[in-house]
């Protein structure tokens, strides 16, 4: 991360020192995104829940990184599972792609990963989708909320997951813990 926050200091430098022929080196440009991230990542990082970690494989790629949660109650108590997040060129106007690298068995996240959380719809008729003025701090508590107060099973992505819970709940609760 700091290689990024270097880079855009660079930039600034360079853009001061800019002789009046105005050399433009597209290398050295950070992109709005880049810009919000280095902003967004550090806020998450202050407030990051005590159940998640944030890892970045690049620190200059700011734009991708990994979380896992591992829940401290409910029903995934002992768990621990792996979501990829990919932050678009066009983020805050676009939500991040967000996908569970983990099998579970969850009625809020299909067998493939995809993933059921009203923030990380770019069009929601009920309001409560992705905006400009949310931040990857509200899509990682949103997530981690996935397995406590947001679990739900009325609604559900994965309707097997949730129509077993309705239908035996100590019998999901086996089938769960049996995926981690």
């Amino acid at each position: 991360m700091l290689t990024l926050a270097s880079k855009l200091k660079r930039e600034e430098g360079v853009r001061a020192g800019r002789t009046s022929a105005g050399s433009n080196d597209a290398s050295h440009r950070v992109s709005v995104r880049d810009r919000l991230l280095i902003k967004e990542v550090s806020e998450l990082e202050a407030n990051l829940p005590n159940t998640c970690k944030v890892t970045f494989p690049d620190e200059n790629k700011l734009y991708h990184f990994q979380l896992a949660i591992s829940p401290d109650e409910g029903y995934y108590l002992g768990g621990k599972f792996q979501f990829e997040i990919e932050v678009p060129e066009a983020y805050n106007m676009v939500p991040p792609r967000v996908k569970c690298l983990t099998r579970i068995w969850h009625p809020n996240i299909a067998e493939t990963g995809e993933i059921c959380l009203s923030l990380l719809r770019e069009h929601s008729i009920d309001g409560t989708g992705w905006a400009p003025t949310r931040t990857l701090k509200d899509v990682v508590w949103g997530l981690n909320s996935l397995f406590t107060d947001l679990l739900n099973f009325d609604d559900p992505l994965n309707i097997d997951a949730a129509e077993h819970h309705l239908r035996d709940k100590v019998d999901h609760q086996i089938a769960r813990k049996s995926e981690f």
